[in-house]
């Protein structure tokens, strides 16, 4: 835009330049010439008194003394064929004048010839003829012309200038307002527009920091309504922990490490809802016991409902894994990716419980880690059932009667370390998810 205003100022300022400057220099020219001519014409009429009364004696000496002191060619012709002054050829404009007795101006090729008709003398009419040179007649035009020309280039430096001052007053609070809805773009409610420039640029950015308001307002709506709603859990799960607290025997205590675990995970959801955390660009946990510990807290549900789990861990050119039921992984083995703990574990919930949830009891299923080519990990949950439609990646899609956002989870999880998620057919001919998971931005410091 800048660029823009300042060449329409600089086209404008051209136009109106040209339409001063042209004329004015014309002028100037005109009146040059009408200068040199004047004073030409007027040393010739100087004359005429002179030639019309004058002895040719007194005339040769007068006209001879004025030429000499006007500076330029003045010339006597007289009827018997003297010439007085300046010597100069008789030409057809003096001829004319002789004859005819007509005073006039003649323009030629190297100058502007006046010619002044004398009548009166004895022996016939005589003719002044004062002549002025081209040089003459556009002497000081060239450098007035170079005086308007500077002129010019200096009044159009000075509006360029201007223009340029007045355009950055007009697309600085532009260019603030784009950025502060591009911090408003990636979450930074803070941002707020300064109202500054012209009132219309004032109102957009009051518009602007009033919408940031309101986004802030129903966000703030918004968590404390999923706060709410996770609060209400907490009366089932205290129902929960009575019941597993009346049993006895080694379910008690698997039912309420297991109610224990659900209550964290709902206090976790009302501390995340009701304070917004800003995503971590340093984030980073070691996968490799993150993922052994969520496996080994779902392998007890698998043995109860006959499941075969295999965890095949790989890290460091180490491999391990076991079948039937129960889960291990090579101890010193190390993968650092750029996700929070809790919520590789959340990833590693959602896959687990699609597992359970649309599959039959007795079904297996295998859980992989494995090294990034470029860093981080891979990880890949598949099981022997009937599959999944890749419908189900869209979030809140669910064949199954869930509420489909599990998988949306595991991809949100991928795409925050700057990896992904694949949804395929696995070996067996069950579903297999596929999880890419980018390094952490920094080198990380592990134990």
């Amino acid at each position: 835009m800048r660029r823009r205003l300042t060449l329409l100022v600089a086209a404008t300022m051209c136009l109106a330049l040209l339409a001063f400057v042209v004329p004015l220099a014309l002028l100037l020219r005109t009146v040059a010439q009408d200068r040199a001519t004047t004073t030409a014409g007027a040393d010739a009429q100087s004359l005429v008194p002179l030639v019309g009364t004058a002895d040719p004696v007194s005339l040769r000496t007068s006209v001879e003394h004025m030429a000499a002191d006007s500076g330029a060619p003045l010339t006597v012709f007289l009827a018997d064929g003297s010439v007085l002054g300046t010597r100069a050829p008789r030409t057809s404009a003096v001829r004319l004048a002789a004859l005819a007795g007509v005073s006039r101006t003649v323009e030629r090729p190297d100058g502007r010839e006046i010619v002044v008709a004398v009548l009166g003398r004895p022996e016939g009419t005589a003719v002044i003829r004062a002549f002025v040179p081209a040089a003459e007649l556009t002497r000081g035009v060239a450098r007035a012309w170079l005086v308007l020309a500077g002129l010019g280039v200096a009044l159009l430096l000075l509006g360029l200038l201007v223009a340029d001052r007045l355009s950055r007053a007009l697309v600085s609070p532009i260019t603030e307002l784009s950025t502060v809805s591009h911090r408003l773009a990636r979450a930074d409610l803070t941002a707020r527009a300064r109202p500054d420039g012209p009132p219309e640029l004032r109102e957009v950015a009051g518009a602007l920091n009033h919408l940031a308001d309101r986004i802030q307002e129903l966000l703030r709506e918004e968590r404390e309504q999923v706060a709410d709603l996770s609060h209400r859990l907490r009366a089932p799960l205290t129902s929960l922990r009575l019941e597993a607290e009346s049993l006895a025997g080694p379910d008690a205590a698997r039912i309420g490490a297991r109610v224990d675990a659900m209550e964290r995970a709902v206090t976790g959801l009302i501390s995340q809802a009701r304070h917004r955390r800003e995503p971590d660009a340093h984030a980073v946990c070691e996968a490799t016991s993150a993922v052994r510990e969520r496996v080994a807290f779902w392998t007890v549900l698998a043995e109860d409902t006959g499941r075969a789990v295999t965890l095949d861990i790989t890290a460091d050119g180490t491999a391990s894994g076991t079948a039937g039921g129960t889960a291990d992984g090579t101890a010193g083995c190390t993968l650092p990716v750029g996700v929070p703990a809790d919520e590789l574990a959340a990833a590693v919930d959602a896959l687990l419980g699609n597992v359970f949830a649309h599959t039959p009891d007795g079904t297996a299923f295998s859980v992989t880690l494995a090294p990034r080519a470029d860093g981080g990990a891979v990880l890949t949950v598949a099981d022997d059932g009937p599959g999944l439609s890749t419908d189900l990646v869209q979030r809140g899609a669910s064949l199954g009667g869930s509420t489909g956002l599990g998988l949306d989870i595991a991809r949100r999880v991928a795409r925050s370390s700057g990896g992904r998620m694949d949804l395929s057919t696995g070996p067996d001919g069950g579903a297999q998810v596929t999880l890419e998971l980018g390094p952490p931005a920094s080198p990380p410091v592990l134990p």
